[in-house]
């Protein structure tokens, strides 16, 4: 048989990086084993439906390079079929029809607190003819869940799990405005859809016996199911907002490379040995369930920031100006043009070897792109006043008649200018140099940089720093 996984996000809001991780572990399951990974939005919760959340989530799987296989489904729009399984089910007498009124509901809730019991629902209307039925209530259908004895799931993560039924309540599959549950929808999406494998978060476990009960009330094959243990904080608690980042759209924005993320979200909970570093390749070939944490994972942000700096170090220069664009244009207003991109490129092994993030290679690099006069910022004005203006004349001068301008000559140019002139400290004229060039203090090699830039550039930058009333 095949191997068909499923990603199934509710379309709430923006995708958590639990569901992220989620998504990873079925991806690599399924193309690891030749097999389908199928999307499916569970949207039958129209109160809380969001379509933005559906194009947020798409969005999120497109940037973390997990395709699918076919369309993606609406539970939703199946909603016909899965009222078709409740009136089977009805029909064969594996559920039934009941007629609680919301305060008879609450009198068995406030009774089961008292007595301690796992469930609330008395069942009475389990046996009850529905000629009995009084007026004025609309059904709900619910089935009928075993009553003794017990049931056990055989995890690839948490092993083998068994509870005794009575902790199974006989909960709704049909509402009573004729709409099917969740946990009858998601069932019959799974077997239609022929799903294999379950891999979810573990707190799905106890929603798994209740769903078996209706596999086996249809006598369908169930899947096989992975419970994936939380992600938490670095502190213990539940991976949220307050931790820092907490959505894929959140990380794509502070300068994460995709295949930095699939490593982390990897080696978040599942491991092979010591390998920290693996690549796709190797992760579609190691990955399988068993080797699944069963402890709950923390999220360690240096641990991510360091694989990050690895992959834009391994990454195609082209690639990572191509990415950076959006961050040129929102963080410094400028969009590099040809020129710019050239010179980008002729610093780029220094600027990857440098950066941890995307916003660090665009910050280090955006002053290739700017026109003069350049913006200063606070430490790089503080070089550039008074103090520094004979240093910057003599640079100008000296540059303007450089005739071989390669980064070495211009090194050898400085450090003559830093013994006549401040006491053969470099740093005295390098770094008014550079806070001439890029309006930071914070680039690659200044003699690189000069170089890069061109003789006229650089000195043009120089005379505008000249001109330039710094407050």
């Amino acid at each position: 048989m095949s191997t068909v996984t499923r990603f199934p996000p509710s379309p709430t809001g923006f995708m958590h990086i639990g569901t992220a991780r989620t998504a990873l572990f079925n991806w690599l399951y399924a193309r690891g084993n030749n097999g389908k990974m199928l999307f499916r939005i569970e949207d039958t919760d129209r109160a809380r439906h969001n379509e933005e959340a559906v194009v947020a989530l798409i969005n999120a799987m497109k940037w973390l390079e997990l395709d699918w296989d076919g369309e993606i489904v609406s539970q939703y729009e199946q909603r016909g079929r899965h009222i078709e399984i409740a009136e089977e089910l009805l029909d064969k007498g594996l559920a039934y029809r009941c007629y609680c009124s919301q305060d008879e509901l609450e009198e068995m809730r406030v009774k089961a607190r008292e007595d301690g019991k796992p469930t609330f629902y008395d069942r009475r209307w389990r046996d009850k003819s529905p000629e009995d039925a009084p007026d004025g209530i609309e059904p709900v259908i619910r089935i009928k869940a075993p009553l003794e004895g017990s049931s056990t799931i055989h995890d690839h993560v948490q092993g083998d799990v068994t509870v005794n039924n009575e902790q199974l309540d006989d909960f709704i599959i049909l509402r009573s405005d004729g709409t099917p549950t969740y946990m009858l929808s998601v069932v019959v999406d799974d077997h239609d859809m022929g799903v294999t494998h379950v891999i979810r978060g573990d707190d799905h476990l106890n929603n798994t016996f209740r769903q078996n009960v209706i596999y086996d009330s249809m006598g369908w094959e169930k899947p096989q199911y992975a419970h994936l243990p939380l992600i938490l904080g670095p502190d213990g608690a539940k991976m949220s907002k307050r931790h820092g980042a907490a959505s894929v759209e959140e990380y794509r924005d502070m300068g994460y490379l995709p295949e930095a993320m699939r490593n982390y979200l990897l080696r978040l909970g599942w491991s092979h040995g010591d390998d920290e570093i693996i690549s796709n390749h190797q992760a579609l070939e190691w990955f399988d369930l068993e080797h699944i944490g069963k402890s709950p994972a923390r999220f360690d942000f240096n641990k991510l920031e360091s694989l990050n700096a690895h992959y834009i170090k391994e990454a195609d220069p082209q690639r990572l100006i191509d990415l950076c664009m959006p961050f040129y244009q929102a963080r410094h207003g400028v969009t590099p043009d040809a020129q710019a991109q050239k010179r980008i490129m002729s610093c780029a092994d220094e600027l990857k070897s440098r950066a941890k993030t995307l916003l660090q290679f665009t910050d280090e690099s955006a002053f290739f792109a700017k026109a003069l006069p350049l913006d200063y910022d606070e430490k790089a004005a503080a070089l550039l006043g008074q103090d520094s203006r004979d240093v910057l004349e003599a640079l100008k001068t000296r540059l303007e008649n450089l005739d071989d301008f390669t980064a070495d000559n211009i090194q050898s140019l400085v450090k003559d200018i830093a013994d006549n002139l401040r006491e053969g400290k470099m740093g005295k004229v390098a770094m008014p140099l550079r806070a001439a060039l890029t309006g930071t203090t914070v680039s690659p090699s200044v003699f690189h940089v000069a170089e890069t830039l061109g003789k006229s550039e650089t000195c043009a930058r120089i005379q505008a720093a000249l001109q330039t009333e710094i407050k």
